[in-house]
């Protein structure tokens, strides 16, 4: 496969925030100094893999988007899009943004903004050799799926941990491979939508295999008002060292 496309960080951004309470998007709320996106802004913009940078932003809000990137240099940001009403639309919205031309897309959270160097390096070069890429860490908990009895629910079946891994960002494919999948799922009338473009492709393309790439506790997603608290600390610990082992997780960071 052609090593050297351009990988283009696609900053998902279209959220509105409901469950933090805000009365602005999350992705606006300021951690550790400034906005959430900003820090998501800044971990592309540093990134030496990534040539531009898209963002899908929630309707509305795009000028303030345009002001903080102004402000910040944010040099490889190329264009800022109106969101959609899912995560499925402002993907799909995207992907029409970045145009025809085969490249590397980094589907990223905007409201992720602890992500770490390492996950950007490690996914650009999985994808020299693979065309779908996924950031996961192992399941610290036990799990188990619920069935319902006598108006509650008791446990059905305790899943096998050690297979088990929890789903972060960026997800990450060929530009082709994900158009494709959309391709396939917008024509489907039983699509119904969804909040993880690997479950797309996994669905619509199942003959391509999506590599993992180890994750980081760090890399959380702000979803409620305590996430908020914990970023703002987690921004206070001092950064992560790479690894410098082969390629091999530390334990308890890799799949």
């Amino acid at each position: 496969m052609n090593s050297r496309l351009r990988s283009v960080g696609v900053l998902l951004a279209g959220g509105v925030g409901q469950r933090l309470g805000a009365a602005t998007p999350k992705q606006l709320i300021e951690v550790a100094g400034r906005t959430i996106i900003e820090h998501s802004l800044a971990a592309f913009e540093r990134a030496p893999e990534i040539d531009e940078v898209v963002v899908l932003m929630t309707p509305g809000y795009a000028d303030r988007v345009r002001e903080i990137v102004a402000a910040g240099g944010y040099r490889k940001v190329s264009k800022i899009v109106d969101g959609g009403s899912s995560r499925t639309e402002s993907t799909w919205r995207a992907l029409q943004a970045i145009g025809a031309q085969e490249c590397n897309v980094l589907l990223h959270d905007a409201v992720r903004p602890l992500l770490e160097p390492r996950i950007i390096t490690e996914c650009v070069r999985a994808l020299e050799t693979h065309e779908a890429v996924n950031v996961a860490i192992p399941s610290s908990d036990t799990i188990f799926t619920a069935v319902p009895e006598d108006g509650g629910e008791v446990i059905g079946e305790v899943l096998d941990r050690s297979r088990l891994r929890r789903s972060q960002t960026p997800q990450c494919f060929r530009l082709s491979v994900i158009r494709r999948a959309y391709e396939l799922a917008m024509a489907d009338p039983g699509f119904a939508g969804g909040t993880d473009d690997c479950g797309v492709v996994l669905r619509y393309l199942p003959e391509v295999p999506i590599h993992l790439v180890p994750g980081s506790e760090r890399n959380i997603k702000v979803t409620h008002p305590a996430d908020l608290h914990i970023a703002e600390l987690l921004f206070e610990l001092p950064a992560p060292v790479p690894r410098g082992d082969g390629g091999r997780a530390a334990p308890g960071t890799g799949p």
